[in-house]
């Protein structure tokens, strides 16, 4: 519905601007846009396959620490380590006073310093946060990889760099190329971050023709733009891999020896390794905590209360209900013996690859439709106005997260059911047990960890969503994400760093998880 919503819109718009956005600001937010997500793209494949590389092929000093160290950014929402980059390298802030000091300059006008609201801050910080999915899925194809295949490399004469470039790098491409996609498609979608830098979008786009220029049909086209952008990143995606397959020999793998570096050589990957995780994990937290403990009177402020309430209820609902519609539509196609349902499950995990924006202009518009109709029929069977029921409540809001972040939880729950065992449900059925008690008695007790494990994934990315809430929230209603942007976008940083650091403390939660689960995978 949200997607078909916006393409309706663009196609049949109460006031046409197309001409004018072609004429005037739509060559420049696709040209800016590329430019953020090719640089973004780049900038996050060098370091994560760079990293993923040091971390798996060699053995440093905190090497193996790092390995779960450099997952630790994806606790941090872009836009949170965007307000602690600017407060960090501002004017005002420790690294210019402290030049200043050291040198005894008295302005701005003594000496030079790079411009920080910026494309290039943009995609620094951008790429900052997007590494650690390169990182994850580059270093899970690195350790996939025979032993006997650099042991070979090596006998031939290949050098290190030689065996990266034409032996690791060639066999780990499709890994890359997923991760890269991901990273260019959560870059085109971000708002929070180029926002606060000033960098003009095709998102940014979205937010200020609709708000500012109140023209909802020119929205609805700059994000149809956005629509066909995200389907071009996702057919490259597949295209990059070509006709190249990437087969693992039938016997068993020697696993890939790691080669010990002692010296400069040791200290140097050590360094490599630590910049992704002090730029994209340390420096946020750490100026986030510095503002958030400075003021601890900010933790008792109503706003952030209620703004925690808030979170907790929306998110909480949001991921409750999508869990429990996955296990619903995933376990009803595995029972079904139609085709239908098997070829449109999979469609609804599109909304994963709809930025936050879109989605909120797609449901708004229908929804708001819904409500004005609901209004008027209350109000004519029982004389009382109930005023805008969907729209002016969290509902929308939910909806969101439900569209948004299905195919998180559709994906686990179908990858913990096919693990089960066909003959447990079939003796289950055998002995008497309905469906709906095979599900409860022999499926549940059984995914119940994959299955809380994609509660908690849903929950997390509900937390930091910020377009999408911006967009749908109700009057004078906060989460935390969007108390973060409003503060911020005030230069309120100390007013927004407690619900900035609740909300990275979420993210920790899930990326903690997330590594132990990989750890006990490696045990195994």
């Amino acid at each position: 519905m949200p997607l078909i919503a916006v393409v309706w819109i663009a196609f049949h718009p109460s006031e046409n601007i197309w001409p004018h956005l072609l004429a005037t600001t739509l060559p420049r937010y696709m040209t800016t846009t590329a430019l953020l997500a090719f640089g973004v793209a780049g900038l996050a494949a060098c370091v994560g396959t760079g990293s993923a590389w040091l971390v798996t092929m060699y053995r440093f000093p905190l090497s193996k620490a790092l390995e779960w160290l450099l997952l630790l950014p994806l606790a941090i929402p872009a836009y949170v380590g965007a307000y602690a980059l600017v407060d960090f390298l501002e004017y005002a802030g420790p690294v210019q006073g402290g030049l200043r000091q050291l040198f005894g300059w008295q302005n701005a006008r003594d000496y030079w310093f790079p411009e920080i609201r910026s494309l290039g801050s943009a995609i620094v910080v951008l790429a900052a946060a997007l590494t650690p999915y390169v990182f994850l899925l580059t270093r899970a194809a690195f350790r996939e990889q025979s032993g006997s295949v650099y042991e070979t490399a090596r006998a031939l004469g290949a050098g290190p760099f030689e065996r990266f470039w034409r032996v690791g790098l060639p066999l780990a491409r499709p890994a890359i190329a997923a991760g890269t996609a991901i990273v260019m498609m959560e870059a085109v979608s971000d708002y929070g971050t180029v926002s606060y830098f000033a960098v003009q979008t095709l998102t940014t786009g979205i937010f200020s023709t609709w708000l500012e220029g109140g023209n909802a049909g020119g929205a609805a086209q700059i994000a149809s733009v956005v629509l066909v952008v995200v389907l071009l990143l996702v057919a490259f995606e597949k295209v990059s891999r070509g006709r190249a397959r990437f087969h693992q020999s039938a016997r068993q793998l020697r696993p890939v020896e790691p080669i010990r570096l002692t010296g400069w050589q040791g200290l140097l990957a050590l360094a490599l390794c630590a910049v992704p995780f002090l730029v994209g994990f340390v420096l946020p937290v750490s100026v986030i905590s510095y503002h958030a403990l400075g003021e601890p009177e900010q933790w008792a402020v109503p706003g952030l209360v209620s703004a925690l309430k808030n979170t907790l209820t929306v998110a909480g609902s949001a991921a409750i209900l999508t869990v429990l519609a996955a296990l619903f539509m995933v376990y009803g196609v595995r029972l079904t013996g139609r085709k239908l349902p098997r070829l449109i499950l999979p469609f609804t995990t599109l909304g994963y690859a709809a930025p936050g924006a879109v989605l909120g202009l797609g449901i708004l518009f229908p929804l708001a439709g819904l409500d004005h109709v609901l209004a008027d029929t209350v109000e004519a069977l029982t004389g009382f106005d109930p005023g805008l029921l969907l729209t002016g409540s969290a509902f929308a809001i939910i909806l969101a997260y439900v569209v948004r972040f299905f195919a998180i939880a559709q994906g686990a729950t179908d990858a913990a059911l096919g693990r089960v065992s066909p003959s447990l449900p079939m003796a289950a059925r055998s002995l008497g047990q309905t469906l709906g008690g095979t599900l409860r008695r022999v499926y549940v007790p059984l995914i119940r960890g994959s299955v809380g494990t994609a509660l908690l994934l849903v929950f997390v990315d509900c937390v930091k969503e910020l377009p999408a809430t911006l967009l749908l929230r109700p009057f004078n209603y906060n989460t935390l994400a969007t108390r973060v942007y409003d503060k911020a976008s005030l230069e309120q940083l100390e007013q927004a760093s407690p619900a900035a650091l609740l909300v990275i403390g979420v993210g920790l939660v899930a990326v903690v998880l997330m590594a132990r689960s990989e750890n006990a995978a490696d045990l195994s």
